[in-house]
């Protein structure tokens, strides 16, 4: 069975943009700054409105005199180029769904959905995409282009994650050693998107750290959205009933009452979900708590409209 993402939820973020904050490599018009031009301001060109994009550089002189929508490029401008990174294992399938419903999304939905919204504001502003996912090894890395074929490409690689076999198939992880394959992979200065539940062993956060920074030290700019259920995996809202509980990625089995477990495991998640986000503050990456019941709308409009407002 085929899966296709339902393009009609992400017209909402249309008019939005997505900018780097840092500069980037590139010589095509577009809208980020390039460190090749000398940070000149100075203007340069004309180049057509393309509908949707923001007004903020329309010249409406211009317009005033050819009733024609041009904006004003200005020297620093040029491309961007984004590594769409998307962890794949077992566990991006909790909660186990028999199908893809956005509405009621597991991990590994919310991260396509949010990955396509990105995937269109590249599109508009003519950026360069890739995506990479992985398990315990690379499974896909391409190249990143801004073609309406490769674009077209990208979206038939979202949505084949769609399908939830996955849950089933005990993909394991291996966040450090992919991160790090990864980064050595990036040849441009990049803007890295990490979609993950970051589910590894709690005592690897020095190791986990290492491969974000591997990022930071090849000058990319990173992103992370920490993907979970926090009903289910933070707060273990569950009824006060024996439970078996399976590992998706080892399918060790556990039974225990989660009331009896509740408070200390609580304390334990939230201590490694706050050393996450703080060790991303000192990094300066970008940490976004992406908790999939509020949907990814949910989650991307706040985050892009603040990332707007600090540019």
């Amino acid at each position: 069975m085929a899966y296709s993402i339902d393009r009609d939820r992400l017209q909402q973020f249309n008019s939005l943009e997505f900018l780097a904050r840092q500069v980037v490599e590139g010589f095509i018009t577009g809208l980020h700054k390039s460190p090749f031009h000398g940070f000149s301001v100075e203007f340069a060109e004309h180049r057509l409105y393309n509908p949707g994009e923001s007004v903020r550089f329309v010249d409406w002189k211009l317009y005033g005199r050819t009733d024609k929508l041009f904006v004003k490029r200005f020297e620093e401008e040029t491309n961007l180029r984004c590594r769409i990174i998307i962890d794949r294992s077992s566990s991006m399938y909790f909660p186990p769904k028999d199908k893809a419903d956005i509405n009621d999304p597991n991990k590994v939905t919310f991260s396509v959905y949010a990955a396509a919204v990105l995937l269109n504001l590249m599109k508009k502003q003519r950026d360069a995409v890739g995506i990479t996912t992985f398990t315990d090894s690379i499974d896909l890395h391409t190249a990143s282009r801004s073609s309406a074929v490769h674009h077209k490409y990208l979206y038939t690689e979202l949505e084949k994650l769609l399908d939830p076999k996955p849950a089933k198939e005990q993909l394991t992880t291996n966040i450090t050693g992919s991160l790090h394959q990864i980064a050595e992979m990036l040849h441009k200065r990049s803007l890295v998107i990490l979609f993950s539940d970051m589910l590894d062993d709690t005592h690897k956060l020095d190791e986990i750290f290492s491969a974000l920074q591997h990022f930071k030290h090849y000058k990319h700019e990173v992103i992370l959205f920490h993907v979970m259920d926090r009903n289910l995996e933070e707060f273990l809202d569950l009824d006060d009933r024996p439970y078996r509980f399976i590992d998706m990625e080892t399918k060790e089995t556990i039974k225990l009452n989660p009331v009896e477990v509740r408070e200390k495991y609580t304390q334990a998640f939230s201590e490694v979900r706050k050393e996450l986000e703080m060790r991303c503050g000192r990094y300066q990456i970008d940490y976004v708590q992406a908790d999939i019941n509020k949907g990814f709308e949910g989650i991307l409009l706040p985050y892009l409209f603040k990332r707007e407002r600090l540019h």
